[in-house]
């Protein structure tokens, strides 16, 4: 298991994420979206984001299962129904799409550079290790499942 593997919250990774492009559209202000696209593109994204990332979270409280990153361990059940019928990873797409809504705020689209270093950061450490443990605690069923559904979308 690598050091960072399960050690920063998903959504404090997103915030630090987040302060690197606002430093990058204090640094380089060069091309900016218009103000009025801007608006619209961040509403839009916003929305999706805390819905696809909220759909995520009330399908693992209705199965009383772990919503913890920490501790991927003390998962009861494999959820695989609603929104996960679609993503395995709704909370992380979720987040993602709020990076995109924070891009659009700030009006720079040389931002959206970081979404893809999110992105990889939380594939790494944090799906790998989670799906690692979801193959033991679940075996064939999913496995089965991670063939279905894609990671993202």
């Amino acid at each position: 298991m690598g050091f960072l593997e399960l050690k920063i919250p998903p959504p404090v990774v997103a915030g630090l994420v987040g302060g690197l492009m606002w430093v990058l559209s204090v640094l380089a202000p060069g091309w900016r979206i218009p103000l009025a696209l801007g608006r619209a593109g961040a509403v839009i994204f916003m929305v999706l984001g805390l819905g696809v990332a909220g759909a995520g979270i009330a399908a693992f409280v209705r199965s009383r299962t772990t919503i913890d990153p920490h501790h991927p361990e003390h998962s009861s059940k494999l959820v695989t129904t609603g929104i996960y019928a679609r993503t395995r990873n709704p909370m992380y797409l979720g987040l993602t799409s709020i990076l995109i809504a924070w891009s659009f705020v700030l009006g720079s689209p040389p931002t959206l550079l970081f979404v893809p270093v999110f992105m990889g950061f939380i594939r790494r450490f944090q799906i790998t290790p989670e799906e690692r443990q979801l193959r033991t605690l679940f075996g064939e069923r999913f496995e089965t499942y991670a063939r279905r559904v894609p990671r993202w979308l």
